[in-house]
């Protein structure tokens, strides 16, 4: 009888020898760490008559926006404008399309990487006229030392699952075969961890018209990875 020849698109899995027995291990890991950076989205927005006019007053509290945000300096890492838009309103009654109103609106996005600004920069915002804010969302940076540890940890996890079978066997790790990253990704933000209440920190003089800064808490980041490996190891005395 002749042994078919193997597939090239499904090679045989890697079952170990007698004399070099193969042992396969998941290693995970979980980190809780604080974010490095928050990010807010404010959305500026106007009203008027005519299209001119909205566009106009767009403009003014768009740039009032912007250089409000300005004035923080190194506190903010990154500020960009988003979409952009002028909507005419058309009247509830009457005939044809008579447009009543234009609406116009711009969105904003800053990164801050300064916790103690934030509260105050976010109130003060808010306190803009026809202005909107959202957030903060707290997060860490792609490349972030965090994410670098996590993978190492769950490596070194799997090493050592993988020994302590070798052990129970009364034999040792031999060889690496085979490591596979099966990924790692931040999990939904929980709840912050008690400790981790943030102080805002005032830049420049407050009135008594200034709204008092938020005190926000950050939200502590959960990470998660792991990794497949494969390993030979010495032959057992069974």
């Amino acid at each position: 009888m002749t042994t078919p020849p193997a597939d090239p698109t499904h090679p045989a899995l890697p079952y170990g020898t007698p004399n070099a027995p193969r042992i396969a291990v998941r290693g995970e890991t979980h980190l809780e760490v604080d974010p490095e950076i928050a990010r807010i989205g404010i959305t500026v927005a106007s009203r008027g008559k005519d299209r001119r006019a909205a566009l106009d007053d767009l403009t003014r509290r768009n740039t009032t926006a912007l250089d409000l945000i300005k004035t923080y300096g190194e506190a903010v890492e990154r500020l960009e404008t988003g979409s952009f838009s002028i909507t005419p309103e058309l009247k509830e009654h009457g005939r044809g399309e008579r447009i009543h109103a234009y609406h116009g609106r711009v969105h904003i996005t800053a990164e801050l990487t300064d916790f103690t600004a934030l509260g105050e920069l976010t109130t003060r915002l808010a306190d803009l006229e026809l202005a909107r804010v959202d957030g903060p969302w707290w997060a860490l940076r792609p490349n972030s030392p965090a994410h670098r540890q996590a993978r190492q940890q769950a490596v070194k996890e799997a090493v050592q699952r993988a020994r302590e079978y070798a052990e129970a066997l009364g034999t040792t790790l031999a060889a690496l075969v085979e490591l596979a990253d099966i990924g790692a990704e931040d999990t939904q933000p929980h709840p912050p961890a008690p400790g981790t209440r943030m102080r805002s920190m005032a830049y420049g003089a407050t009135t008594e018209d200034t709204a008092a800064p938020l005190d926000l808490e950050p939200q502590r980041q959960h990470i998660h990875a792991a990794v497949n490996a494969r390993f030979t190891m010495a032959p057992p005395q069974l």
